[in-house]
């Protein structure tokens, strides 16, 4: 009896509340744009309606698709979609959401591997973010920025040494297919472990094998605790493809304007340009020059503009860029190559040639240059790689007189055993970036000739035998490397003596114990 009672109780309160409730409830009206959709193609749509959708606005079509309105039309707005359009059907309805499109930032991004609109793709459950950013911001004001004055070690011997990176900067790497321009980057990343870095890859239309295999590296190498991959595979949308690298600049930007130090790699905006050129002939803008329409130059300037250094008062961050480009038959005058050289400052080209040699990474020094990176490289690098690049530079041109055959003199002999073994000396594989010690020592024993006399068969080993003696090197010394002072005499002798020990055993046996250097 005493359950009757209580439930009668509880079914009464529930129903005098829901009395209540209803009394007091006002339904409201609210306007709300609602247009129609005429037509669909692969990566875009038309809409009828919508009078008062504004540019790159987010609209939404049924099953939670999203696309973004980019042709504002009178009669119609041209829209590119950033999922499937199969499931898309004339008639369709189409509502405005409000907003641009934005993507989640926070330090819940790092490890993981997401899409553009921020969806996991590593199966490791939801992400989770902390703030939203729109994917196209403005970039920083000229005046809120600060010189780039510190350097970016790639752990690269021969981009350290001869084409430095500062914090902040934009340098392109450039080349044909499979001259290794996704390993250099990735080897930057690798390198930053313990630099206080973090890193942004973003993959622009890739094979998802090749995607795959970039994250299974940065996975098994440690790297992927400081690193957000941003995916885009060949089969996506165009207009995912397209958003991609903005996305993954305002996951940086987040980061940079915390104050921390950031770099983001697009692998790689050939991809980008022509998922923009497929989305403008699509919605029927003019074609320009290849059939690219006439701001493609815009699209990657605004992108790039947003890497910088940021002053002391917006708390001294900085974002630094490596855009990657694809060359076809080592064309660096075509269109989208000779634009992204002119935005960024400075380029590593990658030469097929001596990829074939077996010149790896297959850096052509001629045809490469930092245009800020001088000025961020510690003094004691500058110092120790001297005059380093002229010298190659003049062996490489030597070297192709030498191969008519003519008689040549000692002199030219000899910067020409020079100049080879400075070639063996800038030899790196893959996935083993140097530390800053190791180069220095290199770089020394090399400007002073030390390798001069190792057999050019040995230099592999030698060279490994220097860098394996950089552990010798004194932590006071090594302290010195990290600050403006250029290295004292002193410094030198005690560097190039640890050098010469570690080389002893690789003199021919006429050379041992004489000592080359006065």
């Amino acid at each position: 009896m005493n359950r009757e009672a209580n439930l009668e109780a509880v079914f009464t309160a529930a129903f005098a509340e829901l009395s209540q409730v209803r009394e007091t409830f006002t339904p409201q009206l609210r306007l709300r744009e609602v247009g129609t959709l005429t037509s669909v193609a692969t990566g875009i749509a038309k809409v009828s309606g919508l009078p008062g959708v504004g540019f790159e606005e987010l609209v939404q079509f049924p099953g939670d698709v999203f696309g973004i309105a980019f042709n504002i039309d009178e009669d119609e707005v041209g829209v590119v979609l950033l999922g499937e359009h199969w499931q898309l059907r004339a008639g369709d309805e189409v509502t405005r959401t409000g907003r641009v499109m934005d993507v989640g930032v926070g330090d819940g991004l790092l490890g993981r591997v997401i899409d553009p609109l921020g969806r996991p793709l590593d199966g490791n459950g939801p992400v989770h973010t902390t703030a939203r950013l729109p994917v196209e911001r403005p970039a920083v004001a000229i005046m809120d920025r600060s010189p780039v004055n510190v350097p970016l070690q790639t752990g690269i011997k021969v981009i350290d040494a001869l084409i430095p990176i500062g914090r902040g900067q934009r340098e392109l790497i450039l080349g044909d297919r499979q001259t290794g321009k996704t390993a250099l980057a990735i080897d930057t990343i690798l390198n930053q472990r313990d630099q206080n870095v973090l890193c942004v890859y973003c993959a622009i239309g890739q094979r998802a094998s090749a995607v795959a295999k970039t994250v299974a590296v940065l996975r098994e190498q440690g790297a992927l605790a400081y690193t957000v991959v941003v995916v885009t595979e060949g089969n996506n949308p165009p207009g995912l493809t397209y958003i991609a690298p903005y996305a993954a600049t305002s996951i940086a930007e987040h980061f940079m304007e915390q104050g921390r130090d950031v770099l983001i790699v697009y692998d790689d905006l050939t991809q980008h340009a022509r998922a923009y050129r497929e989305l403008s002939l699509l919605l029927r803008r003019p074609p320009g020059r290849e059939a690219f329409p006439g701001d493609i130059f815009y699209i990657h300037s605004r992108l790039l503009e947003r890497a910088t250094h940021l002053g002391a008062a917006l708390g001294g961050g900085s974002l630094t860029a490596l855009p990657i480009t694809e060359t076809e038959a080592q064309n660096m005058s075509a269109y989208i190559p000779t634009n992204l050289i002119s935005i960024t400052d400075g380029q590593i080209y990658l030469s097929p040639s001596l990829f074939e040699l077996g010149v790896l990474p297959a850096v052509d020094i001629g045809k490469s240059v930092s245009r800020v990176g001088g000025k961020a490289q510690w003094a004691s690098f500058r110092a120790a790689a001297g005059d380093l690049k002229l010298a190659y530079a003049q062996f490489e041109e030597l070297e192709t007189f030498a191969r008519f055959g003519a008689r040549l003199d000692d002199h030219t002999r000899k910067t020409l055993d020079h100049g080879r073994r400075i070639r063996a000396c800038l030899k790196q594989p893959e996935f083993a970036p140097v530390s800053v010690p190791a180069q220095i020592l290199i770089l020394l024993a090399l400007t002073a000739d030390l390798f001069d006399a190792v057999p050019l068969e040995q230099m592999p080993a030698a060279e490994q035998a220097v860098q394996a003696a950089a552990a010798n090197i004194p932590a006071e010394i090594c302290t010195r490397f990290a600050n403006a002072d250029k290295l004292s005499d002193e410094d030198r002798k005690r560097l190039l003596d640890i050098a010469r020990l570690a080389l002893t055993r690789f003199q021919p046996p006429a050379e041992t114990g004489k000592d080359k250097t006065p």
